[in-house]
């Protein structure tokens, strides 16, 4: 790890070191920086209270050697036995008992997920910036990863260790639980946290809060994504004929009016806008004198309600059609290589209340904004219906992937704060958005 100033804050110190791990996916993937953390929930968290070790540690192995890792902090109920309901859940909790290993896989009433991998480093970054040596400059730091989203697991991670620390130092555990998620594979098919919500780890109930970067906005709302692979089946023939063909590109082309014409036509949405399609990547021909007999296409659509996948695939198969029709001997077909549908966060969210509070509470007040891009919490929102699921961590959406990545510091202080005030309002007898 580079030089930095010795005056740097702790939030920014240990980004830093997260930094200086790398876990690019594809690349080197989680296993180095899972371990790191754990580690550093051992050495910084661990306290014994009434003959049991806290916090309580799982690991879940979503794919071959990348590993999830949860970390929990129950809660106590009334009569000093632990309680790990999730928020939302009213169910009496008579029968509480200190959490069985079987017991803590149920969701907690507060839960930070944050995602251990990052994208490849690529290329563009400045010398005096590189990749995976953490560099600060004028209150900025520097690294892949920085804001996406290592930044927002540092802050996550300092404000579990208060509250392990403050249960340790008080000798009782919060009144709500808390525990902090660290998922692989978000950067790409978002496997690790389909596996943690398998595994009960998350579910209907309960608050969920990821540390992506979002501008000191709040953020819940997503639009759905929605991936089409096209396959267009032609004849092949000399150039000079090309009527003894069928030209597969020629084809093509018409989907691609097509359907770029129904998904404009699409209605708006109040607050996540127009739906959207980008077709990423073409692949088919030989040369430029053959007739092609084999065209690909790769579609990315970003769906706003009243529009579904059922819709675009409605859309997509009267392109087909059309397409097989202006250009005799072509046959087409679609596969759907990736369904995630719309997120629309209710007004009523009782986290987003709390983290509204919070932030104001700590003097830096939040907005209200869409996520432009698909997050854990949003796979947790459309497979659990959980309504409290939101994104707010430090650092900007526009800096995420890019070469020469950052951080404000400034960031990490503010979103810091304002998970450590959330944290230290599970141990109060009012609700955690009082």
């Amino acid at each position: 790890m580079g030089r930095l100033p010795e005056n740097l804050p702790e939030t920014a110190r240990l980004t830093a070191q997260l930094i200086a791990i790398e876990s690019t996916d594809p690349g080197t993937y989680e296993a180095a920086i899972e371990g790191f953390i754990k580690q550093w929930i051992i050495k910084h968290c661990s306290f014994k209270l009434a003959g049991h070790s806290f916090p309580l540690i799982q690991e879940l192995e979503a794919l071959p050697g990348r590993t999830c890792l949860r970390a929990i902090l129950p809660a106590t109920c009334a009569d000093g036995d632990t309680d790990s309901r999730p928020a939302g859940d009213k169910t009496s909790p008579a029968a509480c008992s200190v959490a069985s290993d079987s017991e803590s896989l149920s969701p907690s009433y507060l839960t930070f997920i944050c995602h251990m991998d990052t994208v490849t480093d690529g290329d563009s970054w400045d010398p005096e910036t590189p990749a995976f040596t953490p560099v600060y400059k004028s209150g900025l730091l520097y690294g892949r990863g920085s804001c996406d989203m290592k930044g927002g697991l540092a802050c996550a991670l300092l404000a579990f260790r208060d509250a392990c620390q403050a249960a340790a130092r008080t000798g009782s555990l919060p009144k709500k639980s808390l525990s902090v998620i660290f998922t692989v594979d978000e950067e790409a098919d978002m496997r690790g946290v389909e596996h943690a919500i398998d595994a009960g780890w998350l579910g209907e109930k309960g608050w969920v809060l990821d540390a992506e970067p979002t501008n000191n906005c709040i953020r819940g709302s997503h639009k759905g994504r929605t991936w089409f692979k096209i396959t267009v089946d032609g004849i092949t023939a000399h150039a000079s004929t090309p009527w003894e063909g069928a030209d597969a590109i020629a084809a093509l082309a018409v989907v691609i009016d097509e359907i770029r014409t129904g998904i404009q036509a699409l209605p708006n949405h109040p607050e996540l806008g127009r739906s959207t399609v980008t077709f990423g990547q073409v692949k088919g021909g030989y040369q430029p004198y053959v007739v092609p007999d084999k065209a690909e296409l790769w579609i990315d659509m970003r769906l706003v309600p009243p529009a579904n996948t059922r819709i675009a695939e409605e859309i997509v198969q009267a392109a087909l059609s059309s397409a097989e029709e202006q250009v005799p001997g072509v046959h087409a077909h679609y596969d759907i290589t990736g369904n995630r549908p719309p997120v629309v966060l209710p007004a009523e969210s009782e986290l987003l209340a709390a983290v509204r509070s919070c932030a104001q509470a700590c003097g830096t007040p939040a907005g209200l904004a869409v996520f432009t891009g698909y997050t854990d919490t949003a796979v947790i929102a459309s497979t659990c219906k959980n309504t409290d699921c939101l994104s707010y961590g430090p650092g900007e959406l526009e800096r995420a992937h890019k070469p020469n990545e950052y951080v404000p510091v400034a960031d990490l202080e503010r979103v810091y704060h304002v998970f450590r005030e959330l944290t230290s309002r599970l141990s109060d007898d009012t609700t955690a958005s009082d």
